[in-house]
C-alpha cells in the first residue's frame, strides 16, 4: 500500500509517495537521494542514521516515514546554512573527529541535537543532581552513547562537541 506524504527536508518542501512501509531513511536516500544520513546497523544501534525530526534527533531507520507526514527533518547535509559550515561541523574538521567519516553525519546532527537537549534541561542518565550546568567529558559520552564510531574516534568527537558546547553553538 502507498501514499502520499509530504516532508520539509533541509528547509525544502518535499511531496512523495511511499509504501506505508518506509522509514525515514530510506524515504531520505531511496526517494528524495539525499545521502547525509547513513544505513549502518539498520536497527537503531549504530546511530549513522541520526536526523533531527521537529528539532529532535531520532534513530530515521527505525521512524515510519508516514507517521511524521508534515514533520521538519534536518541532515547534517540541511546544517550548512548559505554555504558556511554548522559550527559543530567546523569543530568536527578542526579536531579531526572523524576517521573514515560513516558515521560522521549522524554524529554531527547528534552533537546538534544533544546541545539543544542539554539547554532545555534535560537529564541524562549521567546527570547528577536535578540539572546540569557544564557539559562534562561523561555527560557528552552518555549522550551520544547511542551514536558509535568503530574507527576509533572517540577521542576526538568528545573535544569537538565540548567546544562547540562552550562557544554556544546552537541547533537549528
Amino acid at each position: 500500500m502507498t501514499t502520499q506524504i509530504s516532508l520539509r527536508v533541509d528547509s525544502e518542501d518535499k511531496t512523495l509517495e511511499v509504501d506505508t512501509r518506509t522509514t525515514i531513511l530510506d524515504a531520505l536516500r531511496e526517494h528524495l537521494g539525499n545521502t547525509s544520513p547513513k544505513k549502518g546497523c539498520d536497527h537503531g544501534q549504530c546511530g549513522a542514521c541520526t536526523v533531527l525530526l521537529d528539532g529532535r534527533r531520532v534513530n530515521s531507520c527505525l521512524t515510519l516515514a508516514v507517521a511524521h507526514d508534515g514533520a521538519e527533518i534536518t541532515t547534517a547535509e540541511g546544517l550548512v546554512e548559505n554555504g558556511e559550515l554548522h559550527p559543530m561541523q567546523k569543530a568536527f574538521i578542526e579536531h579531526d573527529a572523524f576517521q573514515c567519516g560513516y558515521c560522521t553525519p549522524g554524529q554531527i546532527v547528534s552533537a546538534v541535537g544533544m546541545i539543544e537537549e542539554h539547554r532545555s534541561g534535560w537529564p541524562s542518565h549521567a546527570t547528577e543532581g536535578p540539572r546540569v550546568e557544564n557539559l562534562s567529558e561523561k555527560e557528552i559520552k552518555e549522550r551520544m552513547s547511542g551514536n558509535l564510531c568503530r574507527c576509533a574516534a572517540y577521542a576526538n568527537i568528545v573535544p569537538a562537541i565540548s567546544e562547540v558546547a562552550r562557544n554556544g553553538g546552537e541547533a537549528r
